[in-house]
């Protein structure tokens, strides 16, 4: 017995959210008595996998397979659920990415398993697996429980488990065959373009966010702009906010008004329609707090609201409000941290 963890890889690395998977399926797997076994497919898995091994994993599964350099569900799926059928796991973990969120699916589906998604705390109670989940937009928290004997499959919100701290590898790695040979699948990747303006907000520490209110910035847009509200807009993402984001080392987000008024690219969008997100620090700037953005951010650790209207709906979550102009907070705040950070 045994709880497998997925580990997603791109360019023959490890997401750092996957450790945070093996975590969590260290509560499960210890709940139960059992071990960890990673699972890497792709390439260098091997590699990947003695990686596993320094964050807790007890063994790791491993192919290299051709068909699986790049990620493609018809090539992926198979092989999870072959081992889940023939090693019948306590519980299979994966990130709840979008890559994690199908293959669990399609397990469950295959196997006729259960399933537990978007999971943010878990625990094993009389033999079960209890997992705690945001319901309704993330307005409450909802507890699930797994029942009979089978495995069940878990995907984890980003961020929401603490990843083992990585130490000296020991166990041990098995090569496993793939599935389906290249003429069985039809999907083939031609090509990669890399997209201008993408930001990885899922993984981030620490996050900045501007809404609409980031359009009053006070610098005057340059004669013969098209659009002076845009200019003002992007000037202050740009010069305001991505200064103190370079300082803390965070990424920069926005609210759906925002990149609706086109100030920001979606990539940016944290929100119901945009990013889930679950950050140590959350900084608002001029953002007002609708719903719809709180469903994208109210599992931050630590939220922070800046907003010169006091009664701003996104200050009844904040930990820290500061009443008052953005435009002058925000500078004077990254001069401070540059100078105690030393940067």
């Amino acid at each position: 017995m045994t709880v497998l963890v997925w580990i997603e890889t791109e360019g023959g690395k490890a997401k750092p959210t996957s450790w945070e998977a093996v975590g969590a399926g260290k509560l499960i797997a210890d709940g139960f008595g059992v071990g960890v076994t990673a699972v890497v497919l792709g390439e260098n898995a091997a590699g990947v996998a003695q990686e596993a091994l320094k964050f807790g994993a007890s063994s790791a599964l491993a192919c290299d397979d051709p068909t699986l350099t790049t990620y493609r569900f018809e090539a992926y799926a198979p092989i999870l659920s072959k081992l889940v059928a023939d090693r019948s796991p306590k519980a299979l973990v994966a990130v709840a990415t979008a890559a994690g969120r199908e293959l669990a699916a399609a397990v469950a589906a295959d196997t006729d398993s259960a399933i537990l998604s978007e999971v943010v705390e878990l625990s094993v109670t009389d033999g079960q697996v209890v997992a705690t989940r945001p319901v309704y937009a993330g307005k409450l928290l909802s507890q699930a429980a797994s029942t009979g004997e089978g495995t069940v499959c878990v995907t984890i919100r980003a961020r929401a488990f603490k990843a083992p701290a990585e130490g000296a590898a020991s166990g041990s790695v098995e090569t496993i065959p793939a599935v389906l040979a290249e003429d069985s699948i039809r999907t083939k990747v031609v090509s990669f373009e890399a997209e201008a303006g993408t930001v990885n907000l899922t993984d981030a520490a620490i996050i900045i966010s501007g809404g609409r209110g980031m359009a009053n910035n006070p610098k005057d847009a340059p004669a013969g702009v098209e659009n002076a509200e845009i200019w003002k807009a992007q000037d202050a993402f740009a010069n305001v906010l991505q200064p103190l984001a370079d300082v803390l080392g965070g990424a920069i987000g926005a609210s759906r008004a925002a990149v609706d008024a086109g100030y920001i690219s979606y990539a940016h969008q944290v929100g119901q329609t945009g990013k889930t997100v679950s950050p140590d620090l959350y900084i608002a700037c001029a953002i007002s707090g609708a719903i719809q953005h709180q469903a994208g951010m109210r599992t931050s650790k630590v939220i922070v609201a800046i907003n010169k209207d006091a009664e701003a709906p996104i200050f009844k979550m904040a930990r820290y409000g500061l009443v008052g102009d953005v435009f002058q907070i925000v500078p004077a705040l990254t001069a401070e941290l540059k100078a105690r950070l030393g940067k």
